[in-house]
Formats: structure tokens, C-alpha cells, sequence
């Protein structure tokens, strides 16, 4: 998952000029490609940003780097940018009083309903590096970890294709682990790696999980209604209106009386005001019919 940009500040060295030209350019690619508003605020923090990237690729100027961005030669640079202009900061069990709501209002419904033999879809629609998904799964787990044994899957994506693969090979510092609480821990299998700082998540939780590459503002190719959709903190690099069209798309994808936990900072808006109903700190209920998806497998 995501967080604000303003929440950085590196010293921004004025190495390479960077006109308020440079700025538009870049803040009208990142948003036409990826929806990110930029701004006029973050142009220093864009530019400190960016500056590593222009002395990695052995640039002389932004306009070369804007110049390289809008060439075929510069689609691989495109994953850099995004990279730079976004920070993944992450843990496990994050804002744990969605994972509460999860295991104690949430998980009993969905454990009664897999075992009926129907499919249980759940969505980390911003997974970042993967610590949310892990914990959703260590979540479900640890109310019953028969649910392994059914058709129980958690959709993690992500818009950036470094964090999918960090969060697919599910190896996170020591430090990480330690910070989870010990009740779960007995979901989690600690295997060390030959980098003893190192530990990798247990392949019952890997087995729950599909990762995968998806930018939010594109098409999405999932056709099944989802029982929980976790996306948090990755709206807020959003204007209005894109948030406003990204609350309605995620109330088609949700099935009724499904559920939309979101981050702390975030808070519903638009059309999509009348689909949900607060039961929580950033945590919604689905109460509309969905018409708009009913059939088809995804993930």
C-alpha cells in the first residue's frame, strides 16, 4: 500500500534545473498513466525524486528525461517512475482494527459460506510489498485452518511490478516478523533464509494468494463478485474524481453486504456514498444490489 509523497522530504538539491514546463509534463504523464495527482506543492519533492533517477540513467537534464519517458526506448522506465514517485510503506497486521473487524464480525460468514462449497474472493487492491495479504490469510487461518482445504483465494495487486515480486517471493527482515503479535504467530511458519535477517512466509499463506500486476484506473479483468476488498492508502494519490469513480467501481465489485476497508486518511465520496454503510473505523457495507457482476471466475 501506499503513502502520501508530501510524507517525504530528502533534501531536494537543485543538481539539474527542473522548470515548472519539466513539472507539468511529468505530473500529466503520471496522471494520465497511473491516475497520480501531483500537486503544484511537490514539485521540490518530484524533483528530488527524479534527480536519482536522471544520474543513474547519465541524463544532463529533465527535458531528457521527459524527452526519454515519452519514447518507446523509455517504456522500461516507466516502472522507475512510478517507483519514485510513490512510497510503499508497509507492515503486517497495518491498522489492525480492520483485521479485528475481519476475524471477529467478518471471517465467521465467510468460513460458514466456504464450507457450503460456494468460493470466498477476497482483494488487496494495493498490496504494495504483501504484508497486508499475508495478513489476511493468517487472519482466516487462524479462525480455522481448515479453510486451506477450500475454495478461499485472496487477489493481491499492485501497479508496481517490483513490490508484486517482493510480495510474491514473501521474504520480509527479521524485524518485521517481530513486530507481529505473538496470538499469531502460529500462522506464520518462520523459516530463516541464508540471510539470517531474513525470514520467509509459510506456504499455506502463499498458497491463499495470487499476485499480480493491476493499475486501479484501468480496466480490471476480474469477473467474480469479491466478499472483501482491502485498498488503503492508495486513493489519496487520487483527485477527487478519480476517488470518486474508484468507490463506484469497487461497489460493482462487491457482492451484497460485502465489505470496503480503507485507509485512515480516506474517506468515501461520491455516487458511491449510498452503496455503503459505516460499521467501522474505515470499514463499509456493502448494501445495494450489484447488478453489474454476478458470473465468471478471475483469480
Amino acid at each position: 500500500m501506499m503513502q502520501d509523497i508530501q510524507k517525504t522530504s530528502p533534501d531536494a538539491r537543485q543538481e539539474f534545473a527542473f522548470s515548472d514546463r519539466d513539472f507539468r509534463m511529468i505530473s500529466e504523464l503520471a496522471n494520465a498513466r497511473y491516475g497520480l495527482f501531483l500537486q503544484p506543492s511537490k514539485k521540490a519533492l518530484v524533483h528530488s525524486r527524479l534527480a536519482k533517477r536522471l544520474r543513474a540513467l547519465n541524463l544532463g537534464s529533465f527535458e531528457d528525461y521527459c524527452d526519454l519517458l515519452n519514447r518507446t526506448e523509455g517504456d522500461s522506465e516507466q516502472t522507475h517512475l512510478l517507483s519514485a514517485l510513490t512510497t510503499n510503506v508497509t507492515h503486517f497486521f497495518r491498522e489492525v482494527h480492520h483485521f479485528e473487524y475481519l476475524k471477529t464480525v467478518i471471517a465467521p460468514t465467510l468460513t460458514a459460506k466456504a464450507k457450503s462449497g460456494d468460493a470466498v474472493r477476497l482483494w488487496s487492491a494495493a498490496c504494495s510489498t504483501g504484508q497486508e495479504a499475508y495478513s489476511i490469510a493468517a487472519t482466516l487461518l487462524d479462525i480455522d485452518p481448515e479453510l486451506r482445504k477450500y475454495d478461499v483465494k485472496i487477489l493481491a495487486t499492485d501497479i508496481d511490478p517490483q513490490v508484486v515480486k517482493t510480495a510474491r517471493d514473501g521474504l520480509y527482515p527479521a524485524e518485521q516478523i517481530q513486530a507481529i503479535p505473538e496470538n499469531w504467530c502460529r500462522c506464520l511458519t518462520r523459516v530463516a533464509t541464508a540471510r539470517a535477517d531474513e525470514f520467509e512466509m509459510d506456504n499455506a499463506l502463499k498458497a491463499m494468494i495470487s499476485f499480480g500486476e493491476l493499475n486501479l484506473i484501468a480496466d480490471w479483468p476480474m469477473q467474480r463478485c469479491f466478499d472483501v476488498i482491502f485498498c488503503r492508502n492508495a486513493a489519496i494519490y487520487f483527485d477527487k474524481t478519480t476517488q470518486a469513480r474508484l468507490w463506484q467501481r469497487f461497489a460493482a465489485a462487491l457482492g451484497n453486504d460485502a465489505h470496503l476497508m480503507i485507509g485512515h486518511s480516506e474517506r468515501l465520496s461520491g455516487p458511491a456514498e449510498a452503496d455503503f454503510k459505516s460499521v467501522g473505523i474505515t470499514t463499509y457495507q456493502k448494501q445495494t444490489t450489484n447488478k453489474h457482476r454476478d458470473k465468471g471466475d478471475e483469480n
